[in-house]
């Protein structure tokens, strides 16, 4: 009984600072701005905005793919490190999450502007300046800098549980290096695969930041609608809409990646 009392803070954090807001979100999503009635209208009106939020699930999507392709090969490297190196390792890569996240796209566009860096050197040396900004490229390559860590840590983590008796097992039984990855390690790195997907995939499909600075009005994201509607338009309620669908999607996005890692560990354990 004592242990249960342990819990209460928790339950006090998530109910004030999580069920409270997500009620708030509801009430104003469901209701009109001027009478403060029940009305479906604000969610009706989230049809306009489909292309908007297809955008966003797409560049969110590449970009966390990218986030996977890079960090999957870093993560495998981290855990065949010394301790010490490791250490060193997990240390830079999470160095610049000590930074701002305004300061480190803020530093991309000093990077990527068309009098930025890069083209003046491009410049300097007789080439014609790149088109490296307001573009969806530019987005997905703030989404995958500033979320990258958040791949490879989860990653890095389940790939130094692997036992190495099971590697060894199947070496013994005659794989070579890419069997004994393809049958032993990638399998076994699922969770953390699934992990590092969802840690990235949830906060670039929220973005905003990203797309003003690195973007163009041709690229705008969901996130930046949602937040002009409570900064310059001041629609709270319609807001509230947009912000309560874009969870739902969120949460059965993390809904089907959780349902196909129980059942691949359920397979894992069946073999």
């Amino acid at each position: 009984m004592k242990r249960k009392w342990l819990s209460g803070p928790y339950v006090l954090w998530m109910v004030v600072f999580t069920l409270i807001p997500l009620g708030v979100v509801l009430y104003f999503a469901l209701t009109d701005a001027a009478t403060g009635t029940f009305t479906l209208s604000n969610l009706a009106k989230i049809a306009d905005y489909w292309p908007i939020f297809l955008r966003s699930i797409w560049l969110s999507i590449f970009a966390t793919l990218i986030c996977l392709v890079i960090g999957y090969p870093v993560a495998y490297f981290i855990a065949h490190c010394k301790p010490t190196t490791q250490r060193l390792l997990q240390m830079m890569i999470m160095l610049p999450m000590c930074i701002s996240f305004l300061l480190r796209t803020l530093a991309w566009v000093a990077l990527l502007d068309d009098t930025g860096i890069i083209n003046n050197f491009l410049t300097s040396i007789g080439l014609s300046p790149l088109p490296l900004i307001r573009n969806n490229g530019a987005v997905i390559l703030g989404m995958v800098y500033n979320y990258l860590p958040y791949m490879i840590l989860p990653l890095f983590t389940v790939l130094m549980k692997i036992d190495p008796r099971l590697v060894e097992a199947a070496e013994d039984l005659g794989c070579n290096s890419r069997q004994v990855f393809a049958r032993v390690i990638l399998p076994l790195s699922v969770p953390g695969i699934v992990s590092g997907i969802t840690m990235v995939f949830v906060p670039a499909v929220s973005t905003f930041y990203i797309s003003q600075k690195l973007g163009s009005p041709g690229t705008i994201l969901i996130g930046d609608v949602i937040e002009s509607q409570f900064k310059a338009a001041y629609n709270p309620n319609f807001g509230a809409a947009l912000s309560l669908v874009l969870m739902v999607l969120i949460f059965v996005c993390v809904g089907v990646m959780n349902r196909f890692t129980n059942d691949d560990e359920e397979s894992m354990v069946t073999l």
